[in-house]
């Protein structure tokens, strides 16, 4: 590869590169380079896996006797054999009687700009530890599922390592869920108890959460226990089941600050995180003490992305999404710290989300190219009243980029000098499939690394790897330390969903490229591709021509059936503010298309709405778009962070 050919929009210096985590690896690992590591770590994944752990000071109470053993096929490695570990031992223990147990680990932030709070790692710890204590006093203990439906506070993140801490395995639950996906996720992890809130600030006004959780649970017969935080206080009343409900503080108060955390076995369930399929109901993916860390938070995030000890992590997202684990466990891991903000990135005013960065000096930031999109419409004068100086990375996760939207945020956050690291993944994967580093150049939403050892590759529908340039299905030749342990009670799904595909490949369900400067690229789920005339196209080629036209903030391609062309293209598109909502549009924005992708591709339709459906991770849902233009079940919703956008497209469709 050659960093002089263009055009590359950020090129690696050889300064940064020496004095990144990613060059002190390659020093001890021996590798030349990242080729070079690459290649041995996919031929050996358990001798990468031992390099990590011995660079990130991973800790076992008792050692493994056997790396990885796939004895029972790759379907089901069993990782770390005979070890023990704790998720609290690696990001809270590890650090008592240290400097930074009196550092700061949690900076906490209201949607009222005066409501802040901060968190040594002391303070932290204590707090871990008397919930603990709340928990085991109220029955929870190793193995019984809790689940947290809590928003963005420093107590969601208390409860996420108490619930750890005694051996239990936590269930993070969206908290704008309603009833519905509450008692889907509770019933199917037959959670034994909840921890949750009154209710929480959005946009200025109390949102409550319990009365949702009441409703959910008159459905839900596994719940015992409700532990209730009053965060809203008498902005609203909150009900309690006598028996089944106790009051936080009361219960933590009696409690100790210190406890000994559990010693679980290296691969006994740590998380319970569901993610939404595309039909049926949601899967529940496992995660165990060792995998995410070992995956995500050290070699992903720290080796590959170079996270540091001296980094301010800030990523604004929801507990229910992967990244609120990534939150509580990256900075935590590395004596980090982490921003927290209650609320969303636009409220109380449209300069929030550049607010919190500048203020709270931010070092490394996460974003999802939904809340670019949004935050751009507000101009690019309200990005520049702002002091950013204090960034060192920036990280993108979540939807596929548009060239646009990069493009903005490379210019006005970056300032064409910081690296724009893109991380893809999943949370059956627990971890990254492609991801930047410091030493790789950038293009727009490019990665310039497989996942390390997992052995991931392009291939076609036989398996075969494809050419550079040609689109092709994610898949991985090797178990994963982070992949989920099938899935919840659903062993036939699991083996369904990402192994019989292709038999012996995990198929992932992306499309993805190579280009010929050997940079990755993901493309979207490959049940959004599109086929027209014969040629695979995935939905963010042309959903880059719209947004270019810089009349629209975000579009959603779908195909749909057609006699002649296999499929026929529907735009579904945002306009900017003050762009007229008109016929003109949607001509303008069908010639776009032709003009960029030729005249077989012209749009059967443009549809321009106020909202496109989307998780609560941001990720815009096209199989359900694609359903309601065709006249079809959308399937589930539960993962909707917007239903009312659901309901918005529909009368589009109906008039």
């Amino acid at each position: 590869m050659s960093f002089t050919k263009p055009p590359f929009e950020w090129l690696p210096s050889a300064e940064g590169m020496a004095g990144s985590n990613l060059g002190a690896f390659l020093e001890k690992t021996g590798e030349a380079d990242l080729a070079s590591l690459s290649e041995h770590a996919d031929a050996d994944p358990a001798w990468l896996m031992q390099q990590v752990m011995d660079f990130c000071d991973f800790r076992f109470y008792k050692p493994w006797t056997q790396m990885l053993d796939t004895s029972a096929g790759i379907e089901r490695a069993s990782w770390c054999v005979g070890g023990t570990t704790n998720i609290v031992l690696n990001c809270l223990d590890r650090h008592r009687g240290t400097p930074t147990w009196d550092q700061t680990y949690l900076v906490w932030e209201g949607e009222d700009p005066q409501a802040q709070r901060t968190l040594t790692y002391r303070e932290f710890d204590a707090e871990v530890c008397r919930l603990a204590g709340a928990l085991q006093a109220l029955g929870i203990g190793r193995g019984d599922r809790v689940g947290l439906f809590m928003p963005n506070l420093p107590e969601t993140f208390i409860a996420f390592f108490a619930v750890l801490k005694i051996g239990a395995i936590v269930m993070p639950l969206f908290s704008g869920f309603g009833p519905q996906p509450l008692i889907a996720r509770l019933n199917d992890g037959e959670a034994k108890a909840v921890l949750t809130v009154d209710g929480t600030w959005r946009r200025g006004s109390p949102a409550l959460m319990k009365p949702v959780l009441d409703e959910a649970l008159l459905s839900v017969s596994s719940v015992r226990t409700v532990l209730v935080l009053r965060h809203l206080g008498d902005a609203a009343e909150c009900a309690m089941n006598a028996g089944r409900d106790h009051d936080w503080s009361t219960a933590v108060r009696p409690q100790p600050t210190d406890m000994v955390t559990a010693e679980m076995d290296a691969e006994a369930p740590s998380v319970l995180l569901y993610t939404s399929g595309t039909t049926g109901k949601p899967k529940g993916c496992v995660w165990t003490h060792v995998g995410f860390l070992a995956s995500m938070v050290t070699r992903d995030m720290h080796i590959c992305a170079d996270f540091r000890a001296s980094d301010r992590f800030f990523f604004m997202s929801d507990m229910g999404w992967m990244v609120g684990a990534m939150c509580a466990c990256i900075p935590a891991y590395f004596g980090g710290s982490l921003l927290v903000a209650e609320g969303t990135p636009d409220y109380p005013d449209s300069g929030r989300f550049w607010r919190l960065l500048q203020n709270h000096k931010v070092t490394y930031v996460g974003v999802a190219p939904t809340l670019i999109r949004s935050l751009m419409r507000n101009g690019d004068e309200e990005v520049g009243r702002y002091d950013l100086s204090a960034l060192r990375v920036t990280v993108s996760a979540g939807e596929v980029w548009t060239h646009a939207p990069w493009h903005w945020f490379f210019e006005h956050v970056c300032k064409r000098k910081l690296p724009f690291l893109n991380i893809v993944g999943g949370t059956e994967v627990g971890g990254c499939n492609f991801v930047g580093t410091l030493h790789g150049p950038l293009r727009p939403g490019s990665f310039d690394l497989r996942g390390l050892g997992a052995g991931v590759a392009i291939v076609d529908s036989s398996g075969k790897p494809v050419v550079d340039g040609q689109i092709g299905e994610l898949a991985l030749f090797n178990p994963n330390i982070g992949m989920t342990k099938s899935l919840w009670r659903d062993e036939e799904r699991y083996l369904d969903s990402y192994w019989r595909t292709i038999p012996g490949l995990w198929v992932h369900g992306d499309l993805a490229m190579r280009d010929a400067d050997g940079l990755y690229y993901i493309l979207g789920r490959s049940d959004d591709t599109i086929k027209i005339s014969g040629k695979r196209t995935g939905p963010s080629e042309i959903e880059t021509l719209l947004t270019a036209t810089g009349k629209i903030s975000e579009a959603a391609v779908i195909g749909v059936p057609d006699e002649l062309k296999g499929s026929a293209i529907v735009c579904v598109c945002v306009p900017m503010p003050g762009v007229p909502a008109d016929a003109a549009l949607e001509r303008e924005l069908a010639e776009a298309v032709v003009q960029g992708m030729g005249s077989s591709y012209r749009p059967r339709q443009v549809l321009l709405v106020g909202d496109l459906p989307k998780t609560r991770n941001m990720k815009i849902m096209r199989r359900v778009v694609r359903a309601l233009v065709c006249g079809d079940s959308p399937g589930d919703l539960s993962s909707l962070s917007n239903p009312e956008a659901v309901r918005a497209l529909q009368l589009v469709l109906d008039n």
